[in-house]
């Protein structure tokens, strides 16, 4: 109490910095439907505790940096289906004692019902300085937390990721606008640093690292390292590449995903008369062992645990054979074929844009669980029918393809987009996408071919609809895609089609539910996913990679290159 009213005493402090990011829900160790673990909140509670017990609890910072609501059972079971207790991932980062926590973009996607209740119920504060009211100019989310310890103030400024209007439909943030990191987070730490007294401050930012050139809006990392001034620590998030970096001044910390890893940041303190008068600071990352579990904590929610283990064992229909993401990278697929079939089951659409939208996802043949549903469509998006022109839906395919294809002239190319990388988790080196793969869209509803001895822009040759109709470039048609998309993700609608997604509003034309929620309907519907009827070409339409032989052979042996173990 007496260090919590004065100055710091003279002397030295040693303070540990421990931070997390996009758990993505894992708030349990259990896969529910299988045998075996996962990493999860759980780790990181016995990796904490562990940490207060050798450093002292007024020694130990800890911090998420968002996206903590969307990803996995746990969380949607308790934004979506239980409502009505306190939201099990509030009650977990009470447990575990929490400092601060940052508003995540995929937080956001919850909507409001979901982050609204978190604000009123969390005993944790949610961060996002850059999250502005859109009638009075204010934060719509707490800014900062200083805490107290000995004598020291050390404050926390959250920021969420700015690029959410591009992501994201209107209403799932309403009333917010969101500013860049550039140069609002200076602004944001000099005033709250001047009110604090702050001796120690850390920006927490939910964005990407990034190269630190000031070109990529979601991934503002490196910029803010680069360029802060009077912050000790930078704590990013959202691209689940774990790193470091750091210097003399400042240390940027990037923890990965799925607590998989713990960032560990130290900043040694010296006072003297009741002054800071100099700092030291180091950063790593703490790979952390999923067999290292919290048992006590795993005892206290073992009632949520098995409330969301019912709910994920449900049984939802038939799937009639395998489906596997992986076949969506060289053609037609029934993975894709499924989305596209639920798409354009929606009216008025009569074209639809989809990816696969987990990078190496599988369900096997036979009874589905509401698990599954998960592995199919991992994300809350909603679906949108977007009004184009035949101009505007080749262009977004031309673009599309260049994410995902090189020009070729011998099978023995690079067809796919790939790269030799270490991992950098392991250091070992392997073959990987150069894009983010859920970004490499096809279309559902038209006949084309795409040719991969054509250069970028004139590859996609679109011959009709599926039901034979002339593909018209000037006519103008409804196009069903994620909300994600229609709002400006992966830039394919702005820098493809050339459509201003600042102003999609005015071209949708439907508005459907979720589309998890769209494939659980189909399911209630017609009790089981056939490939003979997800496959029918005259909804779906049909398209492939041309010339056929030299296409194959090279996307052969690159798919051996990216899938090998």
């Amino acid at each position: 109490m007496l260090s919590s009213c004065c100055g710091p005493k003279d002397g030295e402090y040693t303070f540990r910095l421990l931070t997390t990011n996009d758990v993505h829900g894992r708030y349990f160790d259990s896969l529910y439907v299988e045998d075996g673990t996962t990493s999860s909140l759980t780790n990181v509670a016995w990796y904490v505790d562990s940490i207060r017990v050798a450093e002292g609890v007024d020694n130990v910072i800890l911090l998420d940096a968002g996206d903590c609501l969307q990803g996995d059972n746990a969380a949607y079971y308790y934004n979506y289906v239980d409502t009505l207790s306190k939201h099990l991932y509030a009650r977990m980062v009470e447990y575990i004692g929490y400092d601060a926590v940052v508003v995540g973009n995929h937080d956001i996607e919850t909507g409001h019902k979901v982050y609204d209740r978190l604000v009123k119920t969390m005993d944790v504060p949610l961060l996002a300085a850059n999250a502005i009211r859109t009638d009075n100019g204010k934060a719509y989310f707490q800014e900062y937390v200083t805490l107290k310890r000995h004598g020291l103030n050390i404050t926390i400024i959250g920021f969420t990721n700015p690029n959410i209007k591009g992501w994201l439909s209107p209403g799932l943030w309403e009333g917010m606008t969101f500013e860049s990191l550039l140069p609002f987070a200076q602004e944001t730490v000099d005033r709250i640093k001047a009110k604090e007294k702050s001796d120690v401050v850390i920006v927490a930012v939910h964005a990407g690292t990034g190269k630190g050139d000031g070109t990529v809006l979601e991934s503002q990392g490196l910029d803010l390292f680069k360029s802060l001034r009077g912050v000790d620590f930078v704590v990013c998030a959202h691209d689940h590449s774990p790193v470091v970096h750091k210097n003399d001044s400042i240390c940027l910390i990037n923890a990965g995903s799925h607590c998989r890893s713990l960032g560990y940041g130290t900043v040694k303190v010296k006072v003297e008369d009741g002054k800071v008068v100099s700092k030291s600071l180091d950063a790593e990352l703490m790979p952390m062992d999923k067999n290292n579990v919290d048992k006590d904590m795993q005892k206290a929610f073992r009632a949520d645990y098995e409330a969301v283990k019912a709910f994920t064992l449900k049984e939802v229909g038939e799937l009639k054979a395998d489906l596997s993401t992986r076949d969506a990278y060289i053609g037609m697929a029934d993975y894709m074929n499924l989305i596209h079939t639920l798409s354009l089951g929606c009216a008025p659409a009569q074209i639809s844009f989809a990816a696969p939208l987990t990078f190496d996802g599988f369900i096997k043949a036979g009874t589905l669980v509401y698990n599954d549903l998960f592995t199919i469509y991992p994300y809350e998006n909603q679906l949108f029918v977007v009004s184009m022109t035949g101009k505007e839906i080749k262009g977004y395919l031309e673009y599309s393809y260049d994410l995902w294809i090189n020009t070729i002239d011998s099978a023995d190319d690079h067809l796919l987009k790939i790269k030799d990388s270490p991992d950098p988790r392991t250091g070992r080196k392997h073959w990987s996408f150069v894009n983010r793969s859920y970004n490499f869209d096809s279309a559902g509803g038209l006949i084309y071919e795409v040719d991969v001895t054509k250069p970028k822009g004139e590859r996609v040759n679109i011959k009709s609809l599926a039901d034979g109709t002339p593909f018209d470039l000037s006519s103008s048609y409804n196009v069903a895609m994620t909300s994600y998309r229609a709002s400006g993700g992966g830039n394919i609608m702005r820098e493809g089609a050339g459509v201003d997604t600042d102003r999609i509003a005015d071209r949708v034309v439907a508005y459907h539910p979720e589309i998890r929620d769209i494939l659980y309907d189909y399911l209630v519907a017609h009790k089981e996913i056939d490939p003979a009827t997800i496959g029918d070409r005259t909804v779906i339409g049909e398209w492939s990679f041309v010339p056929e032989d030299l296409a194959a052979k090279a996307l052969e042996q690159d798919m051996k290159l990216v899938f090998s173990k």
